[in-house]
């Protein structure tokens, strides 16, 4: 909950940001707070929910979530968002290269998957960097917080190909 006021100011009430997401701007600082709190709650359930923090501030700029865990089955769905104004620094990538790590090495994940919608582009250059493919665009297969529907592309990253590229950096 120490976090709230960063998620809050830095990403959960960004119109930049949140054109791209499934939820609305927050409207105040308690709607943040409860939302973390339900993050928290669903971690015994097997839902990760993750603080991004600049490195030598620990400002809080953003969250990735591995939503979608079927452990059963080896594989996840992440997601992600910070605010606008830390777009371009090559955060995310960072960030998330380090989720996927934790998700093959520590939990054992066989496949990652995520999503973007067609225009947003810094998305899809985020996965791209982070070893990510092109897989398949869903048609229509995203609905905005306001009802608006989007096609839906999505990347994905087998342990396999991890191992294999960090093999080939050696």
């Amino acid at each position: 909950l120490d976090d709230a006021e960063g998620m809050y100011n830095n990403w959960a009430t960004d119109p930049l940001c949140n054109r791209y997401l499934s939820w609305n701007l927050h409207k105040n600082v308690e709607e943040t707070k409860i939302v973390i709190s339900k993050w928290v709650e669903e971690y015994d359930k097997g839902s990760y929910n993750w603080i991004v923090e600049l490195k030598d501030t620990n400002e809080v700029i953003g969250s990735i979530s591995a939503v979608h865990v079927h452990k059963k089955d080896f594989n996840v769905e992440i997601g992600y968002c910070y605010g606008s104004k830390y777009w371009g620094n090559g955060y995310m990538s960072e960030a998330i290269k380090q989720i996927i790590k934790y998700l093959f090495d520590v939990l054992n994940i066989d496949l990652l998957s995520a999503f973007h919608i067609p225009d947003n582009i810094r998305s899809k250059n985020v996965l791209e960097k982070c070893g990510f493919e092109y897989e398949i665009t869903i048609e229509q297969g995203y609905k905005r917080f306001d009802g608006e529907f989007f096609d839906s592309v999505c990347y994905s990253i087998l342990k396999s190909d991890y191992i294999e590229k960090k093999l080939q950096d050696k």
